[in-house]
């Protein structure tokens, strides 16, 4: 039985599955661990050139997703109760934690826009989220929707290898993960640290706690700022 469903609508179902037909997550696809239906929006235009957008009221520059086509389209494969989920510029920030709740859902609907975007109408009639991969545009919604699929599919039971490297990861303890080195030991006179040959396994998570914290704190103080308060929070609990 699939642990994820996976609905994508786009007017270009040859991207998909993509990248992720290879490698780990390919391979679950191969053994139903997760299901991927794409659907063709054009298939849901009317007229015989498969029109599915058109020039925006107001004027401007480009074109715009019809809600018409969009909302058939969305109700052939959406079953409520699920995510709906529509890839923005001016959506919440994707996050691990979004790709966990996802994980564990089960199912969602992913609406990959094109053009200068969709008629604001489609996120009014229907309950979808706008998300986004971050501050920056792409022509579609498509790579997207592709690299959460990628954050979704690899929390999957089966999927990868070890569930404790899926627990020392970036973001899984709301920090950067620290350094990692394997052979040689020496490269280009550099070297790896002698805590990690020391085979005690106390320090050697003590120093990979602290190079996380530390590279936390210098590249990311937002991140460094939230678990802080988390262990804040933490210790007056107790």
């Amino acid at each position: 039985m699939s642990l994820f469903t996976a609905n994508v609508l786009t007017v270009f179902p040859e991207m998909f599955p993509g990248y992720l037909g290879c490698s780990l997550a390919g391979k679950a696809l191969d053994e139903g661990i997760w299901t991927l239906n794409v659907t063709n929006i054009r298939d849901f235009a009317d007229d015989r050139h498969k029109t599915v957008d058109d020039t925006p009221f107001g004027g401007g520059a480009g074109m715009v997703m019809r809600p018409d086509v969009l909302g058939k389209a969305v109700e052939a494969v959406y079953r409520p109760g699920t995510r709906l989920i529509y890839f923005s510029p001016r959506g919440t920030r994707v996050s691990q934690k979004m790709a966990e709740e996802l994980a564990q859902e089960g199912e969602a609907t992913f609406l990959c826009g094109r053009f200068e975007g969709i008629d604001e109408r489609v996120l009014q009639a229907y309950p979808f989220e706008e998300v986004s991969l971050g501050d920056f545009v792409l022509s579609g919604g498509e790579p997207a929707a592709l690299a959460v699929l990628d954050a979704i599919v690899r929390l999957l039971p089966g999927v990868m290898g070890s569930s404790a490297s899926l627990d020392e990861e970036s973001f899984s303890q709301g920090l950067l993960e620290y350094p990692q080195y394997t052979r040689p030991a020496e490269w280009k006179g550099l070297c790896v640290p002698e805590v990690l040959n020391s085979g005690h396994h106390g320090r050697i998570a003590e120093w990979r706690l602290a190079q996380a914290e530390e590279i936390t704190k210098q590249r990311r103080p937002d991140l460094w700022n939230a678990y802080l308060e988390t262990a804040k929070s933490e210790r007056i609990k107790k």
